[in-house]
This record gives structure tokens, sequence and C-alpha cells, in this order.
């Protein structure tokens, strides 16, 4: 083993594809118990590690040397070998910090709450005081260490400018879990939310809705990343190298959602970019077809509109588990809140606008097959798709040209 990463589950880590577009090293994932570490730290049979949950403390006892900042937040997350000793290091303060500059945020002066105790929030603690925060809260269900309870956080703290969030809570698979509700915490003005996948949470999104900046923690994963890398070999990276990496995975792992009226083109242009980009295509109406085993019009006729909205929440809520796919929704997907939240987790939702009068009655759609019934849904629908998208699209010419506009759209974002 060169270098690579260690924790005790590494299913849905992006941390291999991020080194592998930093440098040309080889770079894997290796999952640990806790009874083997001890083997695995004493035989140091690497160059270099990251390491992940659970370990983060529990390698320091193996190290000849760590730095200040691990030492001072008594974890880490980097490994080096130097002359056959051990050197650990901790990127994630660097990381954490890269991404407060990117949001704009400045701690100065103002009270933070930091939700949970491990070792992420060690890592945002020591950051805070470095940025010279006002006052630094944690909070936490257990109120170890001196942590506030999640009641005495809205009862006392209501007041904070800056909420980070370096608890699992929401993180895939119990993605529908919030750790705080942000709207009893009127002065807020960012949230930093160390889960990564998905890549919006139900947090971030709410704190978007509420007009707060916010962001998960692609960003922050990208560039410790980067840092641990320098550490690694030695090399300063070039400046834009973090921009550059991120915009790639948040790319590549992004879905693309594609929502708007039946007859609008969604199928369509869901094909034409599968066909441009190779992704994989998960048609809504189509799975649901398939789950039900009869047709729209027989679910809608059989067991009623009820029935088949079930089915879509269903679907999406799977597919939208996915990264790096193309989701063709129905045209009423979006009027559920819960299909809008779970779709934009890993997805950006792209409206596809076409005039009233280019979009024709289906005898398929039940809730389409007349020209009177398309118009009533038009306007019905029409400021729903908007708020809910986030970005609209012009649907022009063939499926084709409309799919290198949107993908254009997406790299200029």
């Amino acid at each position: 083993m060169e270098y690579g990463c260690i924790g005790r589950s590494l299913p849905h880590s992006f941390s291999r594809e991020i080194h592998e577009l930093i440098g040309s090293y080889g770079y894997v994932l290796k999952e640990i118990e806790p009874e083997d570490l001890p083997a695995f730290m004493k035989s140091a049979d690497f160059k270099g590690i990251n390491v992940t949950i659970p370990y983060k403390q529990a390698v320091i006892p193996f190290l000849s040397r760590i730095s200040e900042n691990a030492r001072a937040i008594g974890a880490v997350n980097t490994v080096v070998k130097r002359n056959g000793e051990l050197f650990g290091d901790n990127t994630d303060f660097s990381g954490m910090d890269a991404l407060l500059k990117r949001l704009g945020l400045d701690p100065s002066g103002k009270k933070v709450l930091i939700l949970g105790t491990g070792g992420t929030s060690r890592t945002a603690g020591a950051l805070m005081k470095a940025r010279g925060a006002g006052e630094i809260v944690f909070v936490s269900r257990s109120q170890k260490d001196g942590a506030v309870s999640y009641e005495e956080a809205v009862r006392l703290h209501s007041d904070a400018g800056i909420i980070i969030n370096t608890t699992p809570s929401g993180m895939y698979p119990k993605t529908e879990e919030q750790p705080v509700d942000l709207r009893m915490f009127p002065g807020l003005l960012g949230l930093v939310d160390a889960v990564y996948n998905p890549l919006r949470t139900n947090l971030v999104q709410q704190a978007e809705e509420l007009g707060i900046r916010a962001e998960g923690g692609l960003y922050m994963l990208v560039a410790q990343a980067v840092y641990a890398s320098e550490l690694f070999t030695g090399r300063k990276l070039p400046d834009g190298r973090i921009d550059g990496i991120f915009k790639k995975i948040r790319s590549d792992k992004e879905n693309i959602v594609l929502t708007g009226m039946s007859g609008a083109g969604k199928s369509a242009l869901g094909k034409a970019l599968q066909r441009i980009t190779a992704r994989k295509l998960a048609d809504t109406d189509e799975l649901i077809v398939q789950r039900a085993g009869c047709p729209v019009t027989e679910i809608f006729a059989k067991y009623g509109e009820a029935k088949f909205r079930e089915l879509e929440a269903e679907v999406i809520r799977e597919v939208s588990a996915e990264n790096g796919v193309i989701i063709s929704t129905g045209g009423g997907a979006v009027l559920r809140e819960e299909n809008v939240r779970n779709l934009k987790k890993n997805g950006r939702i792209f409206f596809l606008r076409r005039e009233i009068s280019e979009i024709l009655p289906d005898p398929g759609r039940p809730l389409a097959d007349t020209e009177e019934k398309v118009v009533k849904l038009y306007k019905e629908r029409l400021p729903v798709y908007q708020r809910t998208a986030d970005q609209d699209v012009r649907v022009t010419g063939t499926p084709e040209d409309t799919a290198k506009i949107l993908l254009r759209m997406r790299l200029e974002s």
C-alpha cells in the first residue's frame, strides 16, 4: 500500500476519486476493524494515509510526532512516514477553513454553534478559536465535555450567527434526518455541514430556502485531500487546484434532474443527454410502470392518483440516492415537497421551459389528455416549476441542441 484512506466503513467514500485527480500515485480505501488497527499501524506498510471515522484519535499513540494543529485538536486525519517514523497532521482544519472562505463567512466576533462532539467538532472548535469567534458553543445529545443539549441550544443560543454540523445526521443512508430546525435561529448568517453524501442535506436545503449561505462538506473534503497530498509528496500544488477538482467531482456526482410539463420533451432530452454523457438514465414514469406492472392510465383507473403519487415518491427516493444519474420526472413530481427535497439532495433541477402552444395533449396522461386540461395544468404548475428549479432551460431545436445548452449551463454555474 502506497497511499490510501483507512476507516471502519468506506463504501461511499469519494477519497480515491479525488486523489486520482490530484496526483499520479496509488491510493486505496482500506476498511479496518478496531482490533486490527494496532497491527496495521505498527507495520506501517505505507508512505501516507488519510484517517477517517472512527480512528482519528485512535492512531495518535502510534505516531512519533504530531503537528501543533493536530495536538490542539486532539485528532489526526493524515499520517506520513518520514525516515521510518510516523508523523500526524490534521488537514481537516485547513479544509474547513477553505470552505468558510468559499462561503465568505467570517466567524470573528460571532456566536458559533458546533453540533457534535467527535473529531470533526474538535477541528471546528480549534478553527473557530483561531478565527476569533466571539463565543463557541458545542451542542450534543449526550451533553458530554460541557456541551449543551439541543433544547438548550434553541432556548439559550437562538442568536447564533454560524452553525457547523459535524454530526452524521442527514448522512446516507439516513438522509431524512436533520439535527436542528434553522427557523429557530433568526440571526443565522451561515451554515457549514460536514456531510458530503448527499451533496445537499435537508439542513443545507433549508438554509438555502431561508436565504442563508450554506454548503455541504464536499469542498472541505476536496480541500483537505489536496493539503494531505502536499504532505504525502512534499510538493505544493498550484493555486486553484482545489476549485478545479471540486467542480469536477461535483459535476460527476451530481444528478441531472429534468422537470416540466408532460409533453415538454423531458424523455427525449433525457435520452439525448444519455447519448452525449453515457450516464445512466432513470425515467421515473417508466420505473413506476415497471413497478406497477401496468400503464399509467391503468394505475389511475384501478387505484387512483393517490396510489400513483405514492409509487412516484418511492421511485424518486430510490433514484435520488444515486450519483451521476439523469433523472427524467413526471409532470406532477415536484408538486410534492418530499420529492423536491430528495431530488435536490444529489441533483440539480432543470425546468424545461416550453410554450404552452407547443405542448400537445397526451392520451397516455390522464391529467393532460385534452387541450383544456393541458392549459389548466400549465397555469397551475408553472409557479411550482419555477420555484423548485435550480435553473431553467428553454427547449429549442433538436433534443441534442437543448442537451448541449443544458450541459453548458452546468459548466458555467
